[in-house]
């Protein structure tokens, strides 16, 4: 099977970088337009073992990518309209590197296709809250993925040349499915008729010029001798529709200087952030701090003391380096089971920077803050790990903390009356942070009782274990004689479960409510990925993905199931 082979382990991957490491992206500000080239190096690979031929791409473009899309929204607000095009003359993008994911492990497989999903959506965030409208120009071939990143753009230009062509091949070379959302966003976001998506996805070779058009698949054709001048028309074009009242020109960016993370055997330790892990007893424990009273001060001051204090400031730094826990939780530590998560410090001032946050939240840097800490939020949502917060002695489970626990599957609150536990909502947790699907945290625990969710969520301020208990906060309150005892039997319980089991379990139960098209990508991911890429008829001995660029035909199994 494709997974036989396992290139995906040493040495751990590290999530940060900065462009003067970039190795695949050329990228270029012009004022309000920036332009976005790739140039995949195909010698350089994150793992050994493969070439990244035609602008294929791996994880480590994608971290590229990722660093682009979150650099741009802090340090070049000035930015409206991004220009995603290819420096390799006539292929666009081929796509994820086929032989990369022939000799990838399953987890892997479903990892990097998470987090590339992740990236196209934090494309669409941009264009959707911060007035950075992203357009492809598709100068080649644009195929599989490489259309699936075209698909993130709000509008996609082909080179109208007779042979360049826009295709998902998935199906019908490798028996699997376009793996960052393509299905979805080709007719749920674009709104391509179903049989024409039909016909474009069981078509290897795609679908060009006016055809292309007509379907929908792309917004417009141009011929090469005048597609950079016709799309950098297009460009112009869009940046004359910013409101002229926008101050976006005169922001003056923030630097997002490297984090700083102090890295031993079992541990990872940041100035907000701390992850420890056992591998034995595959439990991770993961402590966020709190902001302080000098924290808050500088919130206080307004979003020009927040500007000026740049990506040190609390929200955005600790929420950075939960960002970065999270991924190295998920790609590199695959076996942990279950997170326990922690908030620490003074609920006091959680409170007040929550306050201080929203009333600064109409200057654009102190809006970037939130909507990152909303993405990772987001992230935590879909990690496929199981989530216990525990909220014990000194814990600071409140407002946008709050929201660490909201996101858990259980949540413990200790009960005791000599050194109160207390759980705190602000106005942060009544939407400012939502899900994938656009819910509250809240609406979707009280998804049955939405007038206890507008009671609750209306609420401010600190609640003892009593009280939080009557609000619905908590799955289950124990005394300090229980305590011990009951978290330890429920940890070991949930460690002893099918790991395969639970993730179906937990994609199932976190999304309660409505499905927006981010929402369903997710869960099809899920389902699809867990199934399609395990199944013979794609990395079996003679799957079409294992068998891909070899003389053999891949042999299926025609049942239906």
């Amino acid at each position: 099977m494709g997974d036989t082979t396992d290139i995906t382990h040493e040495p751990p991957v590290e999530f940060s970088t900065d462009p003067t490491r970039y190795r695949h992206w050329e990228v270029a500000y012009d004022g309000p337009i920036a332009r976005v080239a790739m140039n995949v190096d195909p010698e350089a690979p994150l793992r050994p073992g493969y070439e990244l031929k035609l602008n294929s791409y791996d994880l480590g473009v994608d971290i590229e990518l990722a660093d682009i899309v979150q650099r741009m929204r802090f340090e070049h607000p000035e930015v409206h309209v991004v220009v995603l095009s290819s420096a390799n003359d006539r292929v666009f993008c081929a796509g994820a590197c086929i032989h990369m994911l022939s000799r990838s492990t399953h987890a892997w497989k479903v990892n990097f296709c998470k987090f590339t999903n992740e990236t196209r959506c934090a494309i669409e965030d941009a264009d959707a809250h911060s007035e950075q409208i992203w357009i492809a120009a598709c100068n080649g071939t644009t195929a599989g993925g490489g259309y699936e990143l075209a698909l993130a753009c709000r509008e996609i230009y082909l080179q109208d040349d007779g042979n360049s062509a826009v295709s998902f091949p998935e199906v019908p070379l490798l028996a699997v499915l376009p793996g960052t959302g393509g299905l979805t966003r080709l007719v749920d976001k674009r709104k391509v008729r179903r049989d024409h998506a039909d016909v474009f996805s069981t078509t290897a070779e795609g679908i060009r010029g006016r055809r292309a058009v007509d379907w929908n698949l792309v917004d417009g054709i141009f011929p090469r001798s005048r597609f950079a001048q016709s799309v950098d028309q297009r460009a112009a074009e869009l940046v004359g529709t910013r409101d002229p009242s926008s101050t976006q020109g005169q922001r003056r960016g923030v630097r997002l200087e490297p984090l700083d993370v102090d890295v031993a055997a079992s541990r990872r330790t940041y100035s907000c952030v701390e992850l420890t892990w056992d591998d034995a007893s595959r439990v991770a424990q993961l402590v966020v701090r709190a902001p302080t009273a000098d924290d808050v001060a500088v919130v206080e001051r307004g979003g020009e003391a927040m500007r000026d204090a740049g990506s040190g400031v609390w929200g955005l730094r600790a929420y950075r380096e939960l960002d970065d826990a999270l991924l190295h939780l998920r790609t590199n530590l695959d076996e942990i089971g279950l997170l326990l998560i922690r908030a620490v410090g003074d609920p006091a001032q959680v409170l007040a920077y929550d306050e201080a946050l929203l009333a600064a939240r109409e200057h654009w840097f102190v809006r970037e803050v939130i909507l990152h800490m909303a993405r990772t939020l987001r992230r935590l949502d879909l990690t496929s790990r199981s989530v216990f917060a525990m909220a014990d002695r000194g814990t600071a489970f409140v407002g946008n903390l709050l929201e660490l626990a909201l996101a858990a599957d259980r949540l413990y609150l200790l009960d005791d009356p000599d050194q109160p536990v207390q759980l705190g909502l602000s106005a942060i947790n009544a939407g400012v942070l939502p899900m994938s699907h656009g819910w509250a945290r809240l609406q979707a625990r009280f998804a049955r009782e939405p007038e206890r969710y507008a009671e609750v969520s209306a609420r401010r301020g600190l609640l003892d274990a009593q009280a939080a208990d009557d609000a619905g906060l908590p799955t289950i309150v124990l005394d300090e004689i229980d305590w011990d005892d009951d978290t330890r039997v429920a940890v070991e319980e949930r460690v002893s479960l099918s790991p395969d089991a639970l993730t179906g379990m937990e994609a199932n139960l976190r999304f309660a409510g409505p499905e927006t098209a981010t929402s369903k990508i997710f869960a099809r991911l899920t389902a699809w990925q867990n199934w399609v890429f395990v199944r013979p008829n794609a990395t079996g001995p003679e799957g079409a993905l294992t068998l891909y660029g070899m003389p053999t035909r891949p042999s299926f199994d025609w049942r239906r199931v």
